[in-house]
Protein backbone atom coordinates (compact mmCIF):
# COMPACT_ATOMS: atom_id res chain seq x y z
CA UNK A 1 0.00 0.00 0.00
CA UNK A 2 1.07 3.03 -0.73
CA UNK A 3 2.22 5.72 2.10
CA UNK A 4 -1.42 7.43 3.06
CA UNK A 5 0.44 9.56 6.31
CA UNK A 6 -0.42 13.16 6.68
CA UNK A 7 2.19 15.22 5.24
CA UNK A 8 2.45 19.11 6.07
CA UNK A 9 4.96 20.76 4.27
CA UNK A 10 7.79 22.46 5.66
CA UNK A 11 8.61 25.38 4.19
CA UNK A 12 6.05 26.52 2.22
CA UNK A 13 6.96 29.65 -0.50
CA UNK A 14 5.67 32.78 0.44
CA UNK A 15 3.13 34.76 -2.65
CA UNK A 16 2.23 38.01 -1.92
CA UNK A 17 -1.66 38.86 -1.58
CA UNK A 18 -3.24 40.41 -3.78
CA UNK A 19 -7.23 41.84 -3.45
CA UNK A 20 -9.68 40.11 -5.33
CA UNK A 21 -11.37 42.62 -7.68
CA UNK A 22 -15.16 43.35 -7.14
CA UNK A 23 -16.98 42.07 -9.92
CA UNK A 24 -20.57 43.84 -10.29
CA UNK A 25 -22.85 41.34 -11.28
CA UNK A 26 -25.38 41.68 -14.46
CA UNK A 27 -27.83 39.76 -15.42
CA UNK A 28 -29.02 39.72 -18.93
CA UNK A 29 -32.76 39.61 -20.19
CA UNK A 30 -33.56 39.12 -23.78
CA UNK A 31 -37.18 40.58 -24.26
CA UNK A 32 -39.65 40.66 -26.98
CA UNK A 33 -42.96 42.89 -26.05
CA UNK A 34 -45.68 43.56 -26.82
CA UNK A 35 -47.93 46.85 -25.58
CA UNK A 36 -46.57 45.86 -21.99
CA UNK A 37 -43.51 46.84 -20.44
CA UNK A 38 -41.91 43.71 -18.36
CA UNK A 39 -38.45 45.64 -18.24
CA UNK A 40 -40.32 47.88 -15.76
CA UNK A 41 -41.03 45.25 -13.35
CA UNK A 42 -37.94 43.60 -14.20
CA UNK A 43 -35.95 46.43 -12.52
CA UNK A 44 -38.04 46.44 -9.24
CA UNK A 45 -37.58 42.64 -9.14
CA UNK A 46 -33.59 42.86 -9.46
CA UNK A 47 -32.13 45.55 -7.91
CA UNK A 48 -29.42 43.82 -6.10
CA UNK A 49 -27.37 43.01 -9.26
CA UNK A 50 -26.99 44.98 -12.63
CA UNK A 51 -29.65 44.21 -15.62
CA UNK A 52 -29.06 44.70 -19.16
CA UNK A 53 -32.02 44.71 -21.81
CA UNK A 54 -31.71 43.06 -25.09
CA UNK A 55 -34.93 43.96 -26.94
CA UNK A 56 -35.37 41.48 -29.97
CA UNK A 57 -38.27 40.70 -32.69
CA UNK A 58 -37.09 38.17 -34.87
CA UNK A 59 -35.28 35.11 -34.15
CA UNK A 60 -32.72 36.20 -36.20
CA UNK A 61 -31.71 38.66 -33.74
CA UNK A 62 -32.54 36.46 -30.66
CA UNK A 63 -29.38 34.42 -32.06
CA UNK A 64 -26.68 37.28 -32.17
CA UNK A 65 -28.28 38.69 -28.98
CA UNK A 66 -27.33 34.91 -27.17
CA UNK A 67 -24.18 34.71 -29.48
CA UNK A 68 -23.03 38.05 -27.42
CA UNK A 69 -24.05 37.38 -24.46
CA UNK A 70 -24.78 35.00 -21.27
CA UNK A 71 -28.49 35.84 -21.16
CA UNK A 72 -30.16 34.34 -18.19
CA UNK A 73 -34.02 34.18 -19.34
CA UNK A 74 -35.70 35.11 -22.59
CA UNK A 75 -39.08 36.71 -21.17
CA UNK A 76 -41.66 36.99 -24.19
CA UNK A 77 -44.88 39.34 -23.25
CA UNK A 78 -48.18 40.21 -25.00
CA UNK A 79 -51.73 40.60 -24.88
CA UNK A 80 -52.52 39.62 -28.47
CA UNK A 81 -52.93 35.59 -30.25
CA UNK A 82 -49.76 33.91 -28.79
CA UNK A 83 -49.79 31.43 -32.04
CA UNK A 84 -46.65 33.30 -33.08
CA UNK A 85 -45.23 33.39 -30.17
CA UNK A 86 -44.81 29.44 -29.52
CA UNK A 87 -43.55 28.85 -33.21
CA UNK A 88 -41.02 31.20 -31.57
CA UNK A 89 -40.48 28.96 -28.64
CA UNK A 90 -40.22 25.75 -30.64
CA UNK A 91 -37.57 27.34 -32.77
CA UNK A 92 -35.39 28.20 -29.62
CA UNK A 93 -35.77 24.51 -27.99
CA UNK A 94 -34.85 23.06 -31.08
CA UNK A 95 -31.87 25.33 -31.23
CA UNK A 96 -28.51 23.97 -29.55
CA UNK A 97 -27.70 27.03 -28.32
CA UNK A 98 -30.54 28.55 -27.28
CA UNK A 99 -32.29 25.64 -25.77
CA UNK A 100 -30.49 25.90 -22.34
CA UNK A 101 -32.15 29.24 -22.08
CA UNK A 102 -35.02 29.20 -19.87
CA UNK A 103 -38.51 31.04 -21.92
CA UNK A 104 -40.62 32.96 -19.70
CA UNK A 105 -43.88 33.68 -21.33
CA UNK A 106 -46.62 36.53 -19.99
CA UNK A 107 -50.06 36.98 -21.05
CA UNK A 108 -52.66 39.11 -19.00
CA UNK A 109 -55.67 35.95 -20.29
CA UNK A 110 -54.79 32.85 -22.18
CA UNK A 111 -57.02 30.30 -22.92
CA UNK A 112 -56.58 26.88 -21.67
CA UNK A 113 -55.34 25.65 -24.78
CA UNK A 114 -52.33 28.11 -25.55
CA UNK A 115 -51.34 27.57 -21.20
CA UNK A 116 -50.99 23.85 -22.18
CA UNK A 117 -49.30 24.45 -26.13
CA UNK A 118 -46.97 26.86 -24.42
CA UNK A 119 -45.85 24.46 -21.69
CA UNK A 120 -45.67 21.38 -24.08
CA UNK A 121 -43.29 23.69 -26.57
CA UNK A 122 -40.71 23.42 -23.91
CA UNK A 123 -41.76 27.10 -21.67
CA UNK A 124 -40.11 26.74 -18.17
CA UNK A 125 -42.46 29.25 -16.63
CA UNK A 126 -45.81 30.94 -17.79
CA UNK A 127 -47.44 34.26 -16.15
CA UNK A 128 -50.74 34.71 -16.40
CA UNK A 129 -54.26 36.08 -14.95
CA UNK A 130 -53.59 38.38 -12.20
CA UNK A 131 -50.80 39.99 -11.67
CA UNK A 132 -49.83 39.39 -8.19
CA UNK A 133 -46.39 41.60 -7.83
CA UNK A 134 -44.48 39.82 -5.30
CA UNK A 135 -45.51 36.35 -6.90
CA UNK A 136 -44.56 36.97 -10.09
CA UNK A 137 -40.85 38.22 -9.03
CA UNK A 138 -40.62 34.92 -7.18
CA UNK A 139 -41.44 32.57 -10.25
CA UNK A 140 -38.64 34.80 -12.44
CA UNK A 141 -36.64 34.63 -9.85
CA UNK A 142 -36.85 30.73 -9.44
CA UNK A 143 -36.55 30.18 -13.18
CA UNK A 144 -33.20 31.72 -13.04
CA UNK A 145 -31.81 29.86 -10.17
CA UNK A 146 -33.61 26.64 -12.00
CA UNK A 147 -31.55 27.14 -14.71
CA UNK A 148 -27.83 27.93 -12.76
CA UNK A 149 -28.20 25.14 -11.04
CA UNK A 150 -29.32 22.48 -13.60
CA UNK A 151 -26.16 23.73 -16.23
CA UNK A 152 -23.44 23.88 -13.16
CA UNK A 153 -24.10 20.28 -12.54
CA UNK A 154 -21.56 17.82 -14.30
CA UNK A 155 -23.06 15.74 -16.61
CA UNK A 156 -21.20 12.48 -16.45
CA UNK A 157 -21.09 12.82 -12.14
CA UNK A 158 -24.45 14.83 -11.61
CA UNK A 159 -22.36 16.47 -8.87
CA UNK A 160 -22.30 20.22 -8.60
CA UNK A 161 -20.14 22.23 -10.71
CA UNK A 162 -17.67 25.14 -10.64
CA UNK A 163 -20.31 27.73 -9.77
CA UNK A 164 -21.76 25.88 -7.30
CA UNK A 165 -18.81 24.66 -5.60
CA UNK A 166 -17.62 28.58 -5.29
CA UNK A 167 -21.00 29.19 -3.69
CA UNK A 168 -20.50 26.53 -1.03
CA UNK A 169 -17.39 27.59 -0.08
CA UNK A 170 -18.56 31.28 -0.25
CA UNK A 171 -21.47 30.03 2.21
CA UNK A 172 -19.04 28.27 4.32
CA UNK A 173 -16.28 31.42 4.91
CA UNK A 174 -19.91 33.52 5.54
CA UNK A 175 -20.52 30.94 8.62
CA UNK A 176 -16.88 31.83 10.32
CA UNK A 177 -16.35 28.42 11.01
CA UNK A 178 -13.45 25.90 10.65
CA UNK A 179 -13.40 23.53 7.49
CA UNK A 180 -11.24 21.85 5.20
CA UNK A 181 -11.43 22.29 1.38
CA UNK A 182 -9.99 19.28 -0.48
CA UNK A 183 -9.20 19.07 -4.02
CA UNK A 184 -8.50 15.70 -5.60
CA UNK A 185 -6.82 14.62 -8.60
CA UNK A 186 -6.30 11.80 -10.77
CA UNK A 187 -2.92 10.49 -11.40
CA UNK A 188 -1.97 9.59 -15.06
CA UNK A 189 -5.93 10.10 -16.24
CA UNK A 190 -4.42 11.64 -19.29
CA UNK A 191 -2.85 8.65 -20.49
CA UNK A 192 -5.45 6.08 -19.73
CA UNK A 193 -8.00 8.27 -21.24
CA UNK A 194 -5.25 8.58 -24.82
CA UNK A 195 -5.20 4.58 -23.93
CA UNK A 196 -8.25 3.19 -23.37
CA UNK A 197 -10.66 5.82 -25.13
CA UNK A 198 -13.05 8.48 -23.96
CA UNK A 199 -16.08 5.74 -22.77
CA UNK A 200 -13.65 3.84 -20.34
CA UNK A 201 -12.44 7.35 -18.97
CA UNK A 202 -15.97 8.31 -17.74
CA UNK A 203 -16.80 5.14 -15.86
CA UNK A 204 -13.33 6.19 -13.93
CA UNK A 205 -14.87 9.91 -13.29
CA UNK A 206 -18.04 8.34 -12.38
CA UNK A 207 -16.52 5.76 -10.14
CA UNK A 208 -14.73 8.56 -8.96
CA UNK A 209 -17.61 10.90 -8.50
CA UNK A 210 -19.47 7.74 -6.72
CA UNK A 211 -16.38 7.04 -3.77
CA UNK A 212 -16.44 10.79 -2.92
CA UNK A 213 -19.93 11.06 -2.13
CA UNK A 214 -19.85 7.44 -0.54
CA UNK A 215 -17.35 8.14 2.08
CA UNK A 216 -18.08 12.48 2.08
CA UNK A 217 -21.74 11.59 2.93
CA UNK A 218 -20.96 8.47 5.09
CA UNK A 219 -18.71 10.54 7.36
CA UNK A 220 -20.63 13.86 7.61
CA UNK A 221 -24.44 14.39 6.28
CA UNK A 222 -23.35 18.19 6.54
CA UNK A 223 -20.37 17.62 3.77
CA UNK A 224 -19.83 18.65 0.00
CA UNK A 225 -18.87 16.85 -3.22
CA UNK A 226 -18.34 18.57 -6.06
CA UNK A 227 -16.79 18.09 -9.99
CA UNK A 228 -14.37 20.96 -11.56
CA UNK A 229 -14.36 19.34 -14.30
CA UNK A 230 -11.87 15.91 -16.16
CA UNK A 231 -10.92 14.59 -13.31
CA UNK A 232 -10.67 17.25 -10.46
CA UNK A 233 -13.33 17.20 -7.75
CA UNK A 234 -13.78 19.27 -4.73
CA UNK A 235 -15.26 18.24 -1.44
CA UNK A 236 -16.01 20.05 2.02
CA UNK A 237 -15.79 18.50 5.20
CA UNK A 238 -15.62 19.86 9.12
CA UNK A 239 -12.10 20.22 9.48
CA UNK A 240 -12.05 17.23 12.14
CA UNK A 241 -13.34 14.75 9.37
CA UNK A 242 -10.29 15.68 6.64
CA UNK A 243 -8.20 13.32 7.39
CA UNK A 244 -10.52 10.58 7.74
CA UNK A 245 -12.37 11.15 4.48
CA UNK A 246 -9.08 11.15 2.80
CA UNK A 247 -7.91 7.58 4.15
CA UNK A 248 -11.05 5.91 3.30
CA UNK A 249 -11.28 7.79 -0.18
CA UNK A 250 -7.54 6.72 -1.01
CA UNK A 251 -8.25 3.14 0.22
CA UNK A 252 -11.53 2.80 -1.47
CA UNK A 253 -9.96 4.24 -5.03
CA UNK A 254 -6.94 1.79 -4.47
CA UNK A 255 -9.40 -1.06 -3.71
CA UNK A 256 -11.59 -0.54 -6.83
CA UNK A 257 -9.23 0.61 -9.72
CA UNK A 258 -7.02 -2.60 -10.36
CA UNK A 259 -10.30 -4.11 -11.59
CA UNK A 260 -10.38 -1.37 -14.46
CA UNK A 261 -7.33 -2.87 -15.98
CA UNK A 262 -6.84 -6.05 -17.97
CA UNK A 263 -5.43 -9.27 -15.62
CA UNK A 264 -1.81 -9.09 -17.14
CA UNK A 265 -1.87 -4.95 -16.58
CA UNK A 266 -2.92 -5.55 -13.15
CA UNK A 267 -0.43 -8.20 -12.33
CA UNK A 268 1.95 -6.01 -13.25
CA UNK A 269 1.04 -2.95 -11.30
CA UNK A 270 1.45 -0.99 -14.88
CA UNK A 271 0.42 -0.72 -18.65
CA UNK A 272 2.76 0.17 -21.57
CA UNK A 273 2.05 2.53 -24.31
CA UNK A 274 2.80 5.61 -26.36
CA UNK A 275 2.89 8.69 -24.93
CA UNK A 276 2.70 12.58 -26.53
CA UNK A 277 6.13 11.53 -28.50
CA UNK A 278 5.13 8.45 -29.91
CA UNK A 279 7.74 6.48 -27.53
CA UNK A 280 6.81 3.50 -25.64
CA UNK A 281 6.48 4.20 -21.61
CA UNK A 282 5.13 2.23 -18.94
CA UNK A 283 2.04 4.31 -16.98
CA UNK A 284 1.65 2.95 -14.15
CA UNK A 285 -2.22 2.03 -12.42
CA UNK A 286 -4.09 5.10 -11.47
CA UNK A 287 -4.06 6.98 -8.13
CA UNK A 288 -5.73 9.84 -6.96
CA UNK A 289 -4.17 12.82 -4.99
CA UNK A 290 -5.86 15.05 -2.57
CA UNK A 291 -4.72 18.54 -1.38
CA UNK A 292 -6.42 20.01 1.62
CA UNK A 293 -6.47 23.40 3.20
CA UNK A 294 -8.06 24.16 6.46
CA UNK A 295 -9.76 27.49 6.62
CA UNK A 296 -8.88 28.72 10.23
CA UNK A 297 -12.15 30.39 11.70
CA UNK A 298 -12.32 33.02 8.63
CA UNK A 299 -8.64 33.63 7.61
CA UNK A 300 -9.39 33.16 3.98
CA UNK A 301 -11.32 36.40 2.62
CA UNK A 302 -12.13 34.76 -0.65
CA UNK A 303 -12.36 31.40 -2.66
CA UNK A 304 -9.60 32.97 -4.75
CA UNK A 305 -6.65 32.94 -1.97
CA UNK A 306 -7.71 29.37 -0.85
CA UNK A 307 -7.48 27.99 -4.83
CA UNK A 308 -4.19 29.25 -5.06
CA UNK A 309 -2.99 27.31 -1.75
CA UNK A 310 -4.93 23.82 -3.04
CA UNK A 311 -3.40 24.55 -6.55
CA UNK A 312 0.02 24.39 -4.84
CA UNK A 313 -0.26 21.74 -2.44
CA UNK A 314 -1.39 19.43 -5.43
CA UNK A 315 1.26 20.11 -7.74
CA UNK A 316 3.02 18.98 -4.22
CA UNK A 317 0.84 15.99 -3.71
CA UNK A 318 1.14 14.57 -7.03
CA UNK A 319 5.21 14.62 -7.40
CA UNK A 320 4.54 11.52 -4.80
CA UNK A 321 4.48 7.76 -6.11
CA UNK A 322 0.66 6.46 -6.27
CA UNK A 323 -2.32 7.66 -4.09
CA UNK A 324 -1.51 10.61 -1.30
CA UNK A 325 -2.55 12.72 0.46
CA UNK A 326 -1.30 16.64 2.09
CA UNK A 327 -3.02 18.68 4.69
CA UNK A 328 -1.54 22.35 5.06
CA UNK A 329 -1.62 22.94 8.25
CA UNK A 330 -0.20 26.42 8.44
CA UNK A 331 -2.09 29.70 7.76
CA UNK A 332 -2.28 31.06 4.49
CA UNK A 333 0.61 32.61 2.66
Amino acid sequence: MPNIEDITLANWPVFAESDRPQELRTTHFAIRQTRVNLDFYLESFFRDRQLKFHFFHSFEELMTICHRHQVSAILIAGDDDFMRELDLVRAIKKNILLSIVPVILYHPDPDINTVVAAYESGVEEFIYGEWIKKLVQVRIRRVIDRSVRDVSVNPSTLLPGPAMIEDEINRQMKLGEKFAVCYADLDNFKAFNDYHGYVYGDKIIRMTGWILKDVVFDLCREGFVGHIAGDDFIFVVPSDKAEEACRWIIKSFDAFIPFRYSDDDRAQGYYEAKNRKGEMERFPLLSISIAVVINHNGEFAHVGELSKMLADLKRACKAKDGSNYMIERRKKY
